[in-house]
Protein backbone atom coordinates (compact mmCIF):
# COMPACT_ATOMS: atom_id res chain seq x y z
CA UNK A 1 0.00 0.00 0.00
CA UNK A 2 1.01 3.65 -0.55
CA UNK A 3 0.29 5.44 2.65
CA UNK A 4 0.45 9.26 3.59
CA UNK A 5 -0.30 10.27 6.67
CA UNK A 6 -0.84 14.67 6.77
CA UNK A 7 0.08 15.58 10.02
CA UNK A 8 2.01 18.59 11.93
CA UNK A 9 4.07 19.21 14.91
CA UNK A 10 4.68 22.58 16.40
CA UNK A 11 5.51 24.57 19.68
CA UNK A 12 1.38 25.15 20.10
CA UNK A 13 0.29 21.73 18.30
CA UNK A 14 2.83 19.53 20.23
CA UNK A 15 4.43 16.77 19.82
CA UNK A 16 1.79 14.10 20.24
CA UNK A 17 -0.04 13.53 16.77
CA UNK A 18 3.61 13.07 14.89
CA UNK A 19 4.54 10.87 17.48
CA UNK A 20 1.84 8.41 17.02
CA UNK A 21 1.47 8.75 13.14
CA UNK A 22 5.17 7.92 13.26
CA UNK A 23 4.39 4.31 15.43
CA UNK A 24 1.27 3.50 13.18
CA UNK A 25 4.10 4.29 10.09
CA UNK A 26 6.46 1.64 11.98
CA UNK A 27 4.20 -0.79 12.39
CA UNK A 28 2.94 -0.46 8.43
CA UNK A 29 6.09 -0.20 7.43
CA UNK A 30 6.84 -3.29 8.51
CA UNK A 31 3.89 -4.63 6.64
CA UNK A 32 5.72 -3.80 3.38
CA UNK A 33 3.74 0.13 2.92
CA UNK A 34 5.39 2.44 1.36
CA UNK A 35 4.96 5.59 4.02
CA UNK A 36 5.34 9.30 2.84
CA UNK A 37 4.53 12.07 5.64
CA UNK A 38 3.02 15.41 4.37
CA UNK A 39 3.93 18.15 7.36
CA UNK A 40 4.15 22.14 7.79
CA UNK A 41 7.16 24.08 8.61
CA UNK A 42 5.93 25.50 11.75
CA UNK A 43 8.36 26.56 14.40
CA UNK A 44 8.62 23.68 16.76
CA UNK A 45 8.52 20.96 13.57
CA UNK A 46 9.44 17.37 13.82
CA UNK A 47 9.83 16.94 9.89
CA UNK A 48 13.97 16.58 10.60
CA UNK A 49 13.31 14.20 13.20
CA UNK A 50 10.95 12.26 10.78
CA UNK A 51 13.23 11.87 8.49
CA UNK A 52 16.00 10.65 10.91
CA UNK A 53 13.41 7.80 10.79
CA UNK A 54 13.90 6.53 7.42
CA UNK A 55 10.69 8.73 6.13
CA UNK A 56 10.01 10.69 3.38
CA UNK A 57 8.72 14.43 4.27
CA UNK A 58 6.85 16.47 1.74
CA UNK A 59 7.30 20.04 3.65
CA UNK A 60 4.48 22.09 3.33
CA UNK A 61 5.64 26.16 3.67
CA UNK A 62 5.22 27.98 6.98
CA UNK A 63 3.71 31.09 5.18
CA UNK A 64 0.35 31.12 5.37
CA UNK A 65 -0.60 33.76 9.04
CA UNK A 66 -3.31 30.76 9.81
CA UNK A 67 -4.35 27.86 8.90
CA UNK A 68 -6.58 27.40 5.79
CA UNK A 69 -8.28 23.96 4.64
CA UNK A 70 -8.49 25.48 1.45
CA UNK A 71 -5.22 26.28 1.30
CA UNK A 72 -3.50 23.51 2.86
CA UNK A 73 -5.64 21.21 0.97
CA UNK A 74 -4.16 22.72 -2.28
CA UNK A 75 -1.19 22.56 -1.56
CA UNK A 76 -1.49 18.90 -0.18
CA UNK A 77 -2.90 17.69 -3.60
CA UNK A 78 -0.18 19.21 -5.64
CA UNK A 79 2.67 18.17 -3.61
CA UNK A 80 1.06 14.74 -3.65
CA UNK A 81 1.38 14.60 -8.00
CA UNK A 82 5.06 14.04 -7.22
CA UNK A 83 4.54 10.46 -5.74
CA UNK A 84 4.92 8.11 -8.47
CA UNK A 85 1.74 5.82 -7.79
CA UNK A 86 -1.28 6.20 -6.60
CA UNK A 87 -2.16 6.90 -2.95
CA UNK A 88 -4.37 4.13 -1.21
CA UNK A 89 -4.65 5.55 2.36
CA UNK A 90 -4.25 9.23 3.27
CA UNK A 91 -4.66 9.29 6.93
CA UNK A 92 -5.07 12.71 8.77
CA UNK A 93 -4.39 13.52 12.27
CA UNK A 94 -5.02 17.25 12.60
CA UNK A 95 -7.43 18.94 14.53
CA UNK A 96 -7.78 21.86 12.31
CA UNK A 97 -8.90 19.50 9.23
CA UNK A 98 -12.49 18.16 8.86
CA UNK A 99 -15.13 17.23 5.90
CA UNK A 100 -14.08 20.68 3.90
CA UNK A 101 -10.26 19.44 3.12
CA UNK A 102 -11.38 15.67 3.17
CA UNK A 103 -13.76 16.37 0.74
CA UNK A 104 -11.64 18.67 -1.23
CA UNK A 105 -8.85 15.67 -2.00
CA UNK A 106 -11.04 12.30 -1.37
CA UNK A 107 -11.04 12.05 -5.55
CA UNK A 108 -7.25 12.15 -5.45
CA UNK A 109 -6.78 9.01 -3.35
CA UNK A 110 -8.53 5.31 -2.97
CA UNK A 111 -9.27 5.84 1.11
CA UNK A 112 -9.22 8.20 3.73
CA UNK A 113 -8.16 7.28 7.14
CA UNK A 114 -9.01 10.37 10.09
CA UNK A 115 -7.72 9.74 13.64
CA UNK A 116 -9.03 11.47 16.11
CA UNK A 117 -10.05 12.46 19.89
CA UNK A 118 -12.42 15.25 19.79
CA UNK A 119 -15.67 14.11 18.22
CA UNK A 120 -16.61 17.66 17.11
CA UNK A 121 -16.81 18.18 13.78
CA UNK A 122 -18.05 16.19 10.55
CA UNK A 123 -15.77 13.92 8.62
CA UNK A 124 -15.75 12.20 5.40
CA UNK A 125 -13.80 9.01 5.80
CA UNK A 126 -13.34 5.43 5.52
CA UNK A 127 -12.14 4.80 8.65
CA UNK A 128 -12.02 6.96 11.99
CA UNK A 129 -9.45 6.03 14.70
CA UNK A 130 -9.75 7.34 18.01
CA UNK A 131 -7.86 5.77 21.17
CA UNK A 132 -9.38 7.54 24.04
CA UNK A 133 -11.81 6.04 26.53
CA UNK A 134 -14.63 8.00 27.77
CA UNK A 135 -18.30 7.26 29.26
CA UNK A 136 -19.93 7.23 25.33
CA UNK A 137 -16.97 6.46 23.63
CA UNK A 138 -18.66 3.73 21.45
CA UNK A 139 -21.36 6.22 19.90
CA UNK A 140 -19.84 9.76 20.09
CA UNK A 141 -18.99 9.71 16.36
CA UNK A 142 -22.08 8.31 15.20
CA UNK A 143 -23.25 11.78 14.17
CA UNK A 144 -19.85 12.79 12.82
CA UNK A 145 -18.88 10.26 9.81
CA UNK A 146 -20.43 8.53 6.89
CA UNK A 147 -23.02 5.30 7.31
CA UNK A 148 -20.22 3.49 5.35
CA UNK A 149 -17.02 4.60 7.97
CA UNK A 150 -15.84 2.58 10.02
CA UNK A 151 -15.08 3.25 13.61
CA UNK A 152 -11.93 1.82 15.39
CA UNK A 153 -13.39 3.29 19.40
CA UNK A 154 -11.76 2.87 22.76
CA UNK A 155 -8.23 2.21 24.07
CA UNK A 156 -8.03 -1.65 22.87
CA UNK A 157 -7.24 -0.07 19.42
CA UNK A 158 -3.97 2.05 21.41
CA UNK A 159 -1.38 2.61 19.12
CA UNK A 160 2.08 1.45 20.73
CA UNK A 161 5.14 1.22 20.26
CA UNK A 162 7.15 -2.36 20.64
CA UNK A 163 9.02 -1.23 23.30
CA UNK A 164 5.86 -0.63 25.49
CA UNK A 165 4.16 -4.39 24.70
CA UNK A 166 7.94 -5.71 25.35
CA UNK A 167 7.96 -3.35 29.08
CA UNK A 168 4.52 -4.58 29.97
CA UNK A 169 5.41 -8.37 29.61
CA UNK A 170 8.59 -8.06 32.53
CA UNK A 171 7.10 -5.36 34.89
CA UNK A 172 7.56 -5.72 38.53
CA UNK A 173 5.10 -5.70 41.12
CA UNK A 174 3.90 -2.86 42.58
CA UNK A 175 4.06 -2.57 46.69
CA UNK A 176 2.88 1.09 46.41
CA UNK A 177 6.10 2.42 47.68
CA UNK A 178 7.31 5.56 45.70
CA UNK A 179 11.09 4.93 45.11
CA UNK A 180 11.47 5.95 41.86
CA UNK A 181 9.53 9.39 39.98
CA UNK A 182 9.32 10.25 36.38
CA UNK A 183 8.06 13.77 35.04
CA UNK A 184 6.93 14.12 32.11
CA UNK A 185 4.25 16.71 30.03
CA UNK A 186 5.43 15.88 26.41
CA UNK A 187 7.27 16.95 23.59
CA UNK A 188 6.33 20.87 23.63
CA UNK A 189 5.19 21.34 27.03
CA UNK A 190 4.58 25.06 25.75
CA UNK A 191 2.62 26.04 29.04
CA UNK A 192 6.30 25.06 30.91
CA UNK A 193 4.47 22.46 33.39
CA UNK A 194 7.54 20.74 34.17
CA UNK A 195 8.96 23.42 35.94
CA UNK A 196 6.48 23.90 38.39
CA UNK A 197 6.27 20.13 39.39
CA UNK A 198 10.20 20.44 39.54
CA UNK A 199 9.61 23.05 41.87
CA UNK A 200 7.16 21.72 43.74
CA UNK A 201 9.39 18.49 43.86
CA UNK A 202 12.29 20.69 45.38
CA UNK A 203 10.09 21.70 48.29
CA UNK A 204 9.08 18.61 49.19
CA UNK A 205 12.74 16.98 49.03
CA UNK A 206 13.47 13.70 47.26
CA UNK A 207 16.81 12.55 48.90
CA UNK A 208 15.47 8.86 48.96
CA UNK A 209 13.99 8.70 45.48
CA UNK A 210 15.34 8.43 41.90
CA UNK A 211 13.93 11.41 39.62
CA UNK A 212 13.87 10.81 35.89
CA UNK A 213 12.61 14.14 33.98
CA UNK A 214 11.91 13.79 30.12
CA UNK A 215 11.47 16.51 27.66
CA UNK A 216 11.15 16.72 24.06
CA UNK A 217 13.44 18.54 21.23
CA UNK A 218 10.80 21.35 21.02
CA UNK A 219 10.48 21.90 24.46
CA UNK A 220 11.51 26.09 24.31
CA UNK A 221 12.69 25.59 28.19
CA UNK A 222 15.06 23.13 27.68
CA UNK A 223 17.83 24.46 28.96
CA UNK A 224 16.37 25.80 32.14
CA UNK A 225 14.53 23.00 32.66
CA UNK A 226 17.90 20.90 32.37
CA UNK A 227 20.04 23.28 34.49
CA UNK A 228 17.34 22.73 37.23
CA UNK A 229 17.54 19.09 36.98
CA UNK A 230 21.62 19.80 37.59
CA UNK A 231 21.10 21.75 40.65
CA UNK A 232 18.62 19.21 42.02
CA UNK A 233 20.76 16.49 41.12
CA UNK A 234 17.98 14.37 38.76
CA UNK A 235 18.78 12.55 36.21
CA UNK A 236 17.89 14.58 32.79
CA UNK A 237 16.43 12.99 29.36
CA UNK A 238 16.53 14.67 26.26
CA UNK A 239 14.21 13.49 23.56
CA UNK A 240 14.80 9.73 24.29
CA UNK A 241 13.40 6.76 22.81
CA UNK A 242 13.58 4.79 25.86
CA UNK A 243 10.41 6.04 27.93
CA UNK A 244 9.11 2.84 28.13
CA UNK A 245 11.79 1.83 30.48
CA UNK A 246 11.57 4.31 32.45
CA UNK A 247 7.91 4.15 32.87
CA UNK A 248 8.14 0.53 33.88
CA UNK A 249 10.95 1.11 36.71
CA UNK A 250 8.43 4.39 38.02
CA UNK A 251 6.21 3.94 41.23
CA UNK A 252 4.84 7.60 40.41
CA UNK A 253 4.45 10.10 37.26
CA UNK A 254 3.95 13.57 37.33
CA UNK A 255 2.58 14.13 33.57
CA UNK A 256 0.25 15.31 31.15
CA UNK A 257 -2.89 13.57 29.94
CA UNK A 258 -3.39 12.85 25.81
CA UNK A 259 -1.52 9.58 24.63
CA UNK A 260 1.34 9.49 27.08
CA UNK A 261 -1.76 9.01 30.26
CA UNK A 262 -2.70 5.54 28.21
CA UNK A 263 0.52 4.39 27.94
CA UNK A 264 0.82 4.94 31.50
CA UNK A 265 -2.08 3.02 32.27
CA UNK A 266 -0.88 0.19 30.12
CA UNK A 267 2.29 -0.25 32.06
CA UNK A 268 0.28 0.22 35.40
CA UNK A 269 2.10 3.48 36.68
CA UNK A 270 0.37 5.94 38.85
CA UNK A 271 0.03 8.96 37.65
CA UNK A 272 -0.46 12.66 38.82
CA UNK A 273 -2.18 13.83 35.66
CA UNK A 274 -2.39 17.59 34.61
CA UNK A 275 -5.28 18.60 31.74
CA UNK A 276 -2.97 20.67 28.88
CA UNK A 277 -5.66 20.77 25.94
CA UNK A 278 -9.09 20.93 25.88
CA UNK A 279 -9.19 17.37 23.99
CA UNK A 280 -7.87 16.04 27.22
CA UNK A 281 -10.50 16.52 29.91
CA UNK A 282 -12.90 14.31 28.93
CA UNK A 283 -10.60 11.30 28.78
CA UNK A 284 -9.06 12.37 32.04
CA UNK A 285 -11.88 12.63 34.04
CA UNK A 286 -13.30 8.92 32.80
CA UNK A 287 -9.80 7.78 33.78
CA UNK A 288 -9.98 9.29 37.19
CA UNK A 289 -13.20 8.57 37.80
CA UNK A 290 -12.08 4.71 37.06
CA UNK A 291 -9.72 4.93 39.75
CA UNK A 292 -6.26 4.68 36.77
CA UNK A 293 -5.11 8.04 37.28
CA UNK A 294 -5.28 11.11 39.78
CA UNK A 295 -6.81 14.22 37.93
CA UNK A 296 -4.60 17.94 39.36
CA UNK A 297 -7.00 19.89 37.10
CA UNK A 298 -6.56 21.91 34.07
CA UNK A 299 -2.85 23.49 33.74
CA UNK A 300 -3.57 26.99 34.41
CA UNK A 301 -5.54 26.36 37.36
CA UNK A 302 -2.82 23.91 38.83
CA UNK A 303 -0.26 25.89 41.09
CA UNK A 304 3.19 24.77 42.18
CA UNK A 305 0.91 24.36 45.80
CA UNK A 306 -0.91 21.70 44.08
CA UNK A 307 1.65 19.45 42.96
CA UNK A 308 3.39 19.78 46.55
CA UNK A 309 -0.03 18.88 48.28
CA UNK A 310 -1.03 16.04 45.83
CA UNK A 311 2.69 13.98 45.60
CA UNK A 312 2.51 14.42 49.95
CA UNK A 313 -0.49 13.08 49.93
CA UNK A 314 0.60 10.36 46.85
CA UNK A 315 3.91 9.34 48.92
CA UNK A 316 1.97 8.53 52.24
CA UNK A 317 -0.90 6.26 49.95
CA UNK A 318 0.65 3.27 49.72
CA UNK A 319 -2.54 1.32 49.40
CA UNK A 320 -4.34 3.70 47.24
CA UNK A 321 -1.42 3.73 44.97
CA UNK A 322 -1.66 -0.29 44.80
CA UNK A 323 -4.65 -0.06 43.55
CA UNK A 324 -4.15 2.66 41.04
CA UNK A 325 -1.90 0.72 39.60
CA UNK A 326 -4.41 -2.68 39.70
CA UNK A 327 -7.21 -0.15 38.28
CA UNK A 328 -4.79 1.08 35.04
CA UNK A 329 -3.94 -2.36 34.57
CA UNK A 330 -7.65 -3.67 34.15
CA UNK A 331 -8.75 -0.75 32.28
CA UNK A 332 -6.01 -1.68 29.78
CA UNK A 333 -6.54 -4.88 29.73
CA UNK A 334 -7.77 -5.88 26.67
CA UNK A 335 -4.64 -4.61 24.90
CA UNK A 336 -2.28 -7.32 26.28
CA UNK A 337 -0.54 -8.21 22.54
CA UNK A 338 0.95 -11.48 21.83
CA UNK A 339 4.22 -10.98 19.83
CA UNK A 340 3.32 -12.36 16.62
CA UNK A 341 -0.40 -10.81 16.68
CA UNK A 342 -0.63 -7.39 14.52
CA UNK A 343 -1.59 -4.47 15.69
CA UNK A 344 -5.54 -3.83 15.79
CA UNK A 345 -5.37 -0.73 13.62
CA UNK A 346 -3.01 -2.13 11.25
CA UNK A 347 -5.23 -5.33 10.83
CA UNK A 348 -8.13 -2.99 9.48
CA UNK A 349 -5.77 -0.87 7.48
CA UNK A 350 -4.57 -3.66 5.46
CA UNK A 351 -8.49 -5.47 5.44
CA UNK A 352 -9.41 -2.27 3.30
CA UNK A 353 -6.90 -3.25 0.46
Amino acid sequence: MNIVFRVDASIRIGTGHVMRCLTLADHLQKEGAQITFVCREWKGNLNNFIESKKFHVIRLSNQIDHFDQEIDANETLQNLKELREQVDLLIIDHYQIDITWEQQVKNAVRKLMAIDDLANRQHYCDLLLDQNYDHDYRTRYDQFVPVHCRKLLGPQYLILRPEFIEARRHLKTRDGVVRRMLVFFGGSDPENITEKALAALKHIGFSSIHLDVVVGETNPNCEKIKQMCKEMKCYFHFQIDYLARLLSKADLVLGAGGIMMWERCYLGVPSITVMVATNQIKPVKAASSYGAIWNLGWHQDVEVSDFIDKVNAALSSTDELKQMNQRAMKLMNSQIIKQEQKNKVVEAILDMK
